[in-house]
């Protein structure tokens, strides 16, 4: 599991910006070689004969046993063991029977890692009613440092969409409602409307975004980072300082357009929307008064107004490597929906032997572990659970009738550095419009917080967001289950200070608009150090985890539509259950 950005201070809720891989439990050394064998946790059975189980606890011990193992140097980015990760996870994907889904009849999906410093020149022209006004970056508006090749578009229809704000706390939906494919949106307010407790850091960086992406905008238009920083500590705009070499990172040719929504932020923002807005017959005065003072704002068609964009950008390179996916597929046995797609996913990368991280959220090794003699960071449960997981998951339906829908399985590396495999991957092409839902498994072997009460329970995020149709098809595995999970939404909810959703690879898909669902078991103190190691797994629990996982999978794969996509955002939170009416 990857680490979300730093910078997750606000004055209301501290966003401890942590990677969303979680898990639980860890055991002193002279207790931990006795698990290497583990029976059932306490309060969850196992099942009479693990020979019957479509998901057994012997394969995913015999797979993890290797995927984690010393040999396997802690499954680096950039480095030869993640090279002999992807051989081993291929090889294994061959010998269930999965068809090969990558480039040239192979497992493998190649691609490059770029970091690059940009200069950009790219414009933002507005014409009113035959007046036009020609807006530069790093003037009056700011474009990402990454916009990709030299192109130009025209968007004539443009919304102002108020705060652009999904805030469930206060009944808060300013996409509700709106068909806004296609169109430009416009906001103001970073701080959000009153009432709205949520971190202006998660807000302008994921929330919004995010719920644009959903509603298919391909253009928003808001405030910079530093104005609303600015706007809250009433004092003047000030540009955040350089702490890289390299302004981006991304996967693919530089110039390759990035996926929507391109975000452009106003530097001046009463030249610009004064003259955006000047044939609406609204008050930008008046707009700017409301927001600053987190008043209601209204939500209208902007009148007369065309976008022209055209972006251009100069690229240096400051280092480049090659990475790969590994992909296997089960094709689908209906043919009107074979050419459609679920994806389940799964990140095998794990950290750089001998670079030891620092610890995230103030979660620190224990005294025992600083005695240990170890280098080596195995990568048990994050992610080597979640990708025998997904072997396990394969295993299963190859096992069966085949599923009607074509399932892709994907295992994907560098996440640990930005979910930059997942990047490559939803994005890669017609195929990726294809995807009708993405599960990710990612760390769904240990017991959050090593609690022993915590044993029959799976954290479940992202899964009402963008179809409440996925969130209850998942409910009704559960229910349907030999011995039904705990399912808790704790993590889900927005007021989290983790932000989970936005942590992990599925997160990725989310952000085309693709229903996904986020199985985890939480967080622990083996999180990103050495003591990560397969004897400390809770492997019944795991069996359990991946069997709600493979019947969710076979329900979207047998389902004879795409999951509906009605983008109403978060409802299931803390201290919520069950399926949504």
């Amino acid at each position: 599991m990857m680490e979300t950005r730093r910078r997750f201070v606000s004055a209301i809720v501290l966003l401890a910006g942590v990677a969303t891989c979680l898990a639980a439990g860890q055991l002193p050394p002279a207790a931990s070689a006795s698990r290497a064998v583990r029976g059932a946790p306490a309060g969850l059975p196992a099942p009479a004969a693990d020979s019957a189980e479509p998901v057994r606890q012997a394969d995913l011990r015999r797979w993890l046993a290797v995927l984690a193992s010393d040999e396997m140097g802690g499954r680096g980015n950039g480095t030869e063991f993640l090279v002999k990760a992807g051989d081993y996870l291929a090889a294994e994907a061959k010998a269930i029977g999965l068809e090969p889904g990558g480039e040239n009849s192979t497992f493998f999906e190649n691609f490059q890692v770029v970091s690059a410093r940009s200069a950009n020149r790219s414009t933002l022209t507005v014409e009113v009613n035959g007046q036009r006004r020609v807006f530069r970056h790093g003037e009056e508006v700011e474009f990402g440092p990454y916009v990709g090749g030299r192109r130009s578009f025209t968007l004539d229809q443009v919304e102002f969409v108020g705060y652009a704000l999904q805030d469930p706390t206060i009944g808060h939906d300013d996409f509700d409602g709106k068909d806004l494919r296609g169109k430009a949106v416009a906001w103001l307010g970073g701080r959000g409307p009153a009432g709205s407790v949520l971190s202006t850091i998660a807000l302008n960086e994921y929330i919004r975004p995010g719920a644009a992406a959903a509603a298919g905008v391909p253009v928003v238009i808001g405030l910079s980072p530093s104005a609303i920083r600015a706007e809250a500590a009433g004092r003047t705009n000030t540009p955040r300082p350089r702490t890289s070499d390299a302004d981006f990172t991304t996967v693919g040719p530089l110039d390759a357009a990035p996926p929507p929504p391109l975000e452009v932020a106003v530097l001046q923002a009463d030249a610009f929307y004064s003259f955006l807005l000047s044939a609406s017959g609204v008050s930008f005065a008046d707009l700017k008064a409301r927001a600053e003072a987190r008043a209601p704002l209204p939500a209208f068609t902007v009148q007369g107004a065309k976008l022209i964009l055209t972006l251009e950008a100069d690229y240096t390179v400051v280092r480049s490597s090659d990475s790969r996916n590994v992909v296997g597929v089960i094709r689908g046995s209906d043919p009107s929906l074979a050419n459609s797609r679920l994806v389940l996913g799964a990140h095998y990368d794990h950290l750089v032997t001998g670079l030891n991280p620092r610890p995230l959220d103030g979660v620190g090794p224990r005294p025992s572990i600083a005695r240990v003699n170890d280098s080596i960071y195995n990568g048990a449960d994050d992610n080597g659970s979640g990708s025998v997981g997904l072997l396990a998951i394969a295993q299963a339906m190859l096992a069966g009738p085949r599923p009607r829908r074509t399932v892709e399985f994907v295992w994907f590396a560098g996440e640990e550095r930005g979910r930059l495999g997942s990047q490559y991957h939803a994005n890669r092409g017609p195929a990726a419009d294809r995807i009708v839902a993405m599960l990710n498994l990612d760390m769904i072997g240990r017991n959050e917080n090593d609690r022993p009460e915590r044993s029959k329970t799976v954290n479940i995020i992202g899964s009402d967001r963008i179809s409440t149709e996925l969130h209850n098809i998942n409910e009704e595995a559960n229910a349907r289950l030999p011995v039904p999970l705990t399912l808790d939404y704790e993590h889900n909810d927005v007021l989290n200070v983790r932000l989970h959703y936005f942590g992990s690879d599925h997160y990725t898909y989310a952000l085309k608009g693709i229903p996904v669902i986020f199985f985890n078991t939480g967080k622990h103190q083996d999180y990103h150090q050495v003591t990560d190691s397969a004897e400390r797994i809770e492997y019944l629990k795991m069996a359990h985890v991946t069997r709600l996982a493979y019947e969710t999978a076979m329900r979207v794969a047998n389902l004879d539509h795409s999951p509906v996509r009605d983008n109403r955002g978060v409802r299931a939170g803390k201290g919520r259950s069950g399926p949504i009416r």
